[in-house]
């Protein structure tokens, strides 16, 4: 965890992140072609990566996750006292958590904004990351939600989304962010990456925080955050 924290920092030096604070979470992708990547380690690995972003933003030092397929769930937040084994012991030994079904990206999403902007308001940013490895669900005929919908209706919140495509498959409307129409301000990014296990720390921090700041920027212009 040390190293990474290391990285972490040499790209917030880069983008002139020292001294912000933000929330942080993670919504991982557990349908059921994830789960090879699952029990191979390689989410293990993607949450502590995240968790080492979350210990230089969070003053908690806290990484809040998610899993979700067709259904949800909200997990314990993970610290740099308890990531050891986190993704076997919270979410693949644990019978409560629903896996390896399809996708529905709009019911995880609405139940992030939920939390905090209704359950724990905050004016403090918050960065979320997706990851997914394909297979989008564009809307959610459930609740009539939307990738895009919800979206839109995030841009007036104090969230940045930044979404990560795992592999080669189909990312539809997530290819398509930047081209959503009715915005507030711009508060999505996307990257796809083919081998997450392959590329650098110093890579995969660069392109997490390569939008944020100028999201920071104009959420701070238009009143968003603190």
């Amino acid at each position: 965890m040390i190293s990474l924290t290391k990285d972490v920092r040499v790209i917030l030096e880069k983008k002139s992140l020292q001294r912000v604070q933000a929330r942080c979470a993670i919504i991982l992708d557990i349908t059921g072609s994830m789960r090879a990547l699952y029990k191979n380690g390689t989410v293990q690995k993607v949450v502590e990566r995240l968790l080492a972003v979350a210990n230089e933003f969070d003053d908690d030092h806290t990484l809040d996750v998610w899993v979700y397929d067709h259904r949800f769930t909200r997990l314990p937040s993970v610290t740099e006292k308890d990531f050891e084994d986190y993704v076997t012991r919270f979410i693949l030994n644990n019978a409560s958590v629903q896996k390896f079904g399809r996708n529905d990206e709009p019911l995880v999403m609405r139940d992030v904004i939920s939390k905090y902007t209704k359950e724990e308001p905050s004016n403090i940013p918050t960065f979320i990351t997706f990851i997914n490895d394909g297979g989008v669900k564009r809307g959610s005929n459930d609740v009539g939600d939307s990738i895009e919908k919800l979206i839109i209706e995030s841009s007036k919140l104090p969230l940045f989304w930044q979404f990560v495509g795992l592999g080669e498959s189909d990312f539809g409307i997530l290819k398509k962010l930047d081209t959503i129409d009715g915005r507030f301000i711009d508060n999505a990014n996307f990257f796809q990456i083919d081998d997450i296990d392959r590329i650098s720390n110093h890579d995969l921090y660069d392109l997490l925080l390569n939008e944020f700041p100028l999201w920071l920027e104009e959420a701070r212009k238009e009143g968003l955050i603190q």
